[in-house]
This record gives C-alpha cells, sequence and structure tokens, in this order.
C-alpha cells in the first residue's frame, strides 16, 4: 500500500491568535525562512487578507490569478497556485483580498471547515512543513487552518492586556478538537515584542509562562527595529539583516521547533 505523504511525512502548523499585532506573519515568514535554510522543503500558507506574508517574500499580489483563495473555494489545485520564492526551499501559496469575504461564501457548502485539509492531501504535494498564516479573527478561515493541522503555534506579545483574547482562542482549539480534528496539539506559545529594560515584558512573560507551563518556547522574540523593517524591503528580517538580535532569535526559535519536532517524532515510534 502506498503510503499517502500528508500522513506520514508533511507536518502542518497553523501560527494564530485572534488578536492582531502579535507578531503572527512576522513569525511565520521568519520560522518558514529558518526552517528552510535548514534544506527543509517549506510551504508557507497565507490565509490572511492583508497579504503580510506574501509581500514579505517579494511576492506581488496584483494579477495572481492563483491563490489561497482560488484553492479554499475550490476553483485551483494547491500545486497549481504555489509560488516558488526567491529563497531555496521555500514557496507560498499567497493571499488575496477576496479572502474577506471567504466565510460567507463557505458557510453555503457542506463540511466548509476541511477544504484546505483536502486541497493538502494532494499526492503529488512534496513538502516537509507546512505553516499557516492565518487572520486575527476566528472565522471559517481559521477553522480551516487548524481542522489541516498537526498542531498551533501562538505568538503572545509582552504588553499589556497580552493574554486577552488567548481563553477564547484555546476553547477554539478545543472545538476544533472535538468536532474536526481530534489530534490538533497546542505545539507551543511564543513570546513576542519582548523589551528587556522593560519590567512590563518580564512581568508578562512569568504571566504567560504560569499559564502555559512548558509550552511556552525558550526562545523569545526581542522588539527589535530590524523586524518590522524588513518587509518593506519584500524579505523575511533573515534575509535583510541576518545578524540583528531578530533574526538570531527566530534563529534559535527554529532550532528549538526542529528539536521539539526530533523528539516527538521519536515519541510516535
Amino acid at each position: 500500500m502506498t503510503k499517502s505523504p500528508l500522513q506520514h511525512q508533511t507536518r502542518i502548523f497553523s501560527i494564530a491568535n485572534q488578536k492582531g499585532g502579535v507578531g503572527k506573519t512576522t513569525t511565520a515568514v521568519n520560522l518558514a525562512t529558518a526552517v528552510s535554510s535548514l534544506k527543509k522543503k517549506v510551504l508557507l500558507i497565507d490565509l490572511d487578507a492583508q497579504g503580510n506574508a506574501t509581500i514579505s517574500l517579494g511576492i506581488s499580489r496584483q494579477g495572481k490569478n492563483h491563490n489561497s483563495y482560488t484553492v479554499l473555494t475550490g476553483q485551483d489545485s494547491i500545486q497549481n497556485a504555489i509560488v516558488q520564492t526567491s529563497i531555496p526551499y521555500l514557496s507560498v501559496l499567497p493571499s488575496a483580498k477576496e479572502l474577506l469575504g471567504l466565510d460567507i461564501e463557505l458557510a453555503h457548502i457542506p463540511k466548509p471547515q476541511f477544504f484546505l485539509k483536502n486541497a493538502l492531501c494532494a499526492p503529488e504535494l512534496n513538502i516537509d512543513y507546512v505553516f499557516i498564516d492565518c487572520p486575527p479573527a476566528v472565522g471559517l478561515t481559521t477553522v480551516n487552518a487548524l481542522t489541516a493541522s498537526h498542531a498551533i503555534i501562538v505568538p503572545i506579545q509582552c504588553e499589556y492586556l497580552a493574554l486577552e483574547g488567548v481563553a477564547d482562542l484555546i476553547k477554539t482549539i478545543e472545538r476544533v478538537r472535538k468536532n474536526f480534528n481530534s489530534s490538533l496539539d497546542l505545539h507551543g506559545v511564543l513570546l513576542t515584542m519582548f523589551d528587556n529594560r522593560s519590567r512590563l515584558s518580564s512581568s508578562v512573560a512569568d504571566d504567560v509562562r504560569r499559564f502555559f507551563g512548558d509550552k511556552v518556547y525558550q526562545s523569545v522574540i526581542p522588539r527589535n527595529v530590524r523586524i518590522p523593517e524588513a518587509p518593506s524591503h519584500g524579505k523575511p528580517v533573515l534575509l535583510y539583516d541576518w545578524k540583528c538580535a531578530g533574526s538570531q532569535a527566530y534563529i534559535r526559535l527554529a532550532a528549538e521547533f526542529l528539536k521539539k519536532e526530533k523528539e516527538s517524532l521519536k515519541n510516535e515510534h
């Protein structure tokens, strides 16, 4: 019997938090870049209508007739819509502005939660890791991502009200587990925008570690001016300035992520 590439090779991760401005896209782009630099085949799926992940990888959304919207609405195969970036081993499924109305369109179709999962089951899809940049809302688009994923990565910024909305996200994960994807796991919680000069940042980090325990990554993403500068140049911060503190933090995160993956695989066997 032929083994399914999705079941036995590809690992799929949603990067999600219903709160905006927490570093979801930055994390999706730079974690995907760092993992691909280790010669792993990586696909980044941009499900946010703003398309910041697409733009951050130097891909224009103008004139693109093949994108995450056409895939999710069944107009396109995922293989046809994937775009190879200038970074070896890293491809992207670009965003589209039409994603804004996707929840309404999918709501009238039977089993709309499974569209992305079904698309990713394509036997020709030869990918090691898929990272999904989710929109800052819990609608059918995000539920599609969680239904298709093995695990979720949750960025939380080290600022006031950081944990606001996280309880709702946990409830959403539990609902998806119960109804659509019983094996969905919380891979880890990532502290972002950490300022080591700020007492507030340290206090928030302590609160998050108390709340989530060992699910919080040891790697912490600092507040670093090079990180928000990079997208305007169409580059991940790892390519824009690999020596800066932000880049080094994402390199450490990728190493921690892959170590955790290796341990998880070992435990399965």
